[in-house]
């Protein structure tokens, strides 16, 4: 049996893979459940993210992942070890070859860190890729000609903004505020105001289907659960759309510090061409209700969603695996 080319998603809130010949076959959360007591693993993935904020004392969710890097070394490798059994890409006979996107600006021992931790499963050869680059390709954006393309990839722990042309990044730039700062503003904005505190998962659902960055209804309602803070009682708020804006005004400000620090890197004829051509948003955090007419006002340039955002970064390894030989060449 032949082995599987594999390309992997490694996300601070998802796990994307895909095989080549196939497509994508797994999108789970990167979360893991153990057994403090006995460090027996309970649950990996989907069952393991059901129980974050609700297992016993003994049982720990672990999000192996933070701002898009390894924050837990063995945590990650026995999570990937579990998806990659999970799809059948190994067996005793053939070890796949692993294509892994990692954020651009990453020191070199957290490249290695994820390089080590997908040879420790029983890779055969391990590449990595930088994820603003294969979110291009995914999105369907042609960098291999001399044009300037720019990207912003927002998703759970990075947002990842490069400029491309001939197949590599002419400049870039990557942050730690996404997805999940996003989450904990709305937190923090409702525990100071409302005296409330509430999860992550409130949390994100009031993100995903409340909020709105750009021009905000002040009269759109929403009930929101938590614990009072003063009583210790469970307790239910009102919150109108407009605050959702402002609590989440200082992380989209730092995103478009960061764009236009690029822009600002970026040789002139290439900005020619940005301007005619726009930006392409892709990465789960693109999804904010408000986000593009937010980023055109600010850059002063067309901006777009990706087709498929959530997935854009997975299926440009598709891309690259269907050309294996030029990874083999580079790495």
């Amino acid at each position: 049996m032949l082995a599987k080319d594999i390309g992997i998603d490694l996300g601070t809130a998802n796990v994307l893979i895909y095989i080549k010949g196939e497509g994508i076959v797994l999108n789970e959360p990167s979360v893991v459940a153990i057994d403090t007591d006995n460090k027996k693993v309970v649950a990996v993935g989907r069952e393991a993210s059901e129980m974050l904020g609700r297992t016993p004392g003994k049982v720990k969710a672990i999000k192996p992942m933070k701002d898009g890097v390894i924050a837990d070394f063995e945590v990650t490798e026995i999570m990937l070890d579990y998806f990659i059994r999970k799809i059948h890409a190994r067996n005793f006979l053939s070890r796949p070859r692993i294509l892994i996107c990692c954020p651009s600006n990453i020191t070199p021992v957290e490249k290695n860190a994820i390089k080590e931790a997908a040879e420790r499963t029983g890779a055969r050869r391990v590449f990595l890729e930088e994820e603003p680059k294969v979110a291009a390709i995914g999105a369907g954006l042609d960098i291999t000609k001399p044009n300037g393309n720019m990207v912003i990839d927002i998703g759970g722990g990075t947002t990842d903004i490069a400029v491309l042309s001939l197949k590599d990044i002419v400049t870039s730039a990557s942050i730690r505020v996404a997805g999940n700062v996003f989450d904990q503003d709305i937190i923090k904005f409702i525990k100071e105001k409302y005296k409330l505190l509430i999860g992550d998962k409130t949390a994100e659902e009031i993100k995903i289907e409340f909020a709105n960055v750009y021009n905000p209804d002040k009269k759109k309602k929403m009930e929101v659960r938590g614990r009072d803070l003063i009583t210790g009682l469970p307790s239910t708020i009102e919150i109108v759309e407009s605050e959702t804006k402002e609590a989440l005004e200082e992380s989209l400000n730092k995103i478009i510090k960061s764009a236009t620090n690029v822009l600002e890197q970026t040789p002139p004829e290439l900005s020619a061409d940005i301007v005619e051509n726009g930006v392409v948003l892709t990465g789960g955090g693109s999804l904010l209700t408000g986000l593009v007419p937010l980023l055109k006002d600010k850059l002063k340039i067309p901006v777009f969603i990706a087709d498929t955002p959530l997935t854009c970064v997975v299926e440009g390894t598709g891309v690259l695996l269907d050309d294996i030989r030029s990874l083999e060449e580079k790495n």
